[in-house]
């Protein structure tokens, strides 16, 4: 296993030695889920389906904006706090913010469990084909999510199972990231040390933190719609040797 180094606010505390050469080639790629390799449908079209009737445009706006408010309620900003260590806390958090919105209240448990559905979710365009390529040139691949449930069952509905040898949900572990216990096991797991994977996610803090456990990290910015494609030739570029 990898020695991390203890950080002052200026550098390491002791004095660390680097080896001469280039830095060790990256042998595995961990993966966040949600806004990286997959995207839920659009909140609207999620709505709708709950609601099970039409909704105008007016309306949609209502409730759309209702959601937003809702993320600087004070009870909701509580139920996040912690949401990721158990299954209960990740439907209690995901169920009070739509709750949030009165009109929504009613339908918060099938919000939730569209979360939880398959078929709720998107492949990015280019998911499919970069984890081909990163296997293909002899990666090992892991998951590593902030989810409530576990995840392979979205995958296998998509084909995309057969890609991965690991699968790490800190709820399991009941921590979250950027625990650097998630990122270490999944990295032995996948027969590794932490200065041979790459991390590749969508949020700053919890992806790239997988840093401070040894391993590069690659973040990508957030936004993309479900569908579209979202960049990860450039997660190639980075872990396979040659072009890319």
């Amino acid at each position: 296993m990898d020695h991390v180094p203890v950080c002052g606010p200026e550098g390491p505390i002791r004095a660390v030695s680097t080896p001469p050469g280039p830095s060790p080639a990256v042998r595995a790629v961990l993966f966040d889920f949600s806004g990286t390799l997959f995207q839920i449908a659009t909140y609207a079209d999620r709505i709708r389906t709950a609601l099970g009737r039409p909704v105008d445009e007016a309306e949609m706006d209502l409730l759309l904006g209702g959601l937003e408010a809702g993320l600087s309620d004070p009870a909701v900003v509580e139920a996040q706090r912690a949401r990721d260590v158990s299954a209960r806390a990740h439907r209690h958090a995901f169920t009070t913010w739509y709750a949030s919105v009165p009109e929504l209240a009613a339908v918060a448990e099938v919000l939730y469990e569209q979360l939880r559905s398959p078929e709720h979710w998107v492949p990015y365009a280019d998911t499919g084909a970069t984890l081909a390529r990163l296997a293909d040139g002899g990666l090992a691949l892991g998951v590593v999510s902030d989810v409530g449930w576990g995840l392979r069952a979205t995958f296998a509905h998509h084909g995309l199972d057969r890609f991965f040898s690991s699968w790490v949900h800190p709820y399991e572990h009941h921590s979250e990231k950027p625990d650097p216990l998630l990122f270490r096991h999944a990295c032995r797991e996948l027969g590794v040390g932490p200065s041979e994977a790459l991390m590749v996610g969508d949020h700053p803090a919890k992806d790239g933190g997988a840093a401070g456990a040894g391993l590069r990290a690659y973040v990508l910015p957030a936004g993309a719609s479900p569908g579209s494609w979202r960049g990860l030739h450039a997660v190639v570029r980075l872990a396979v040797p040659g072009p890319g």
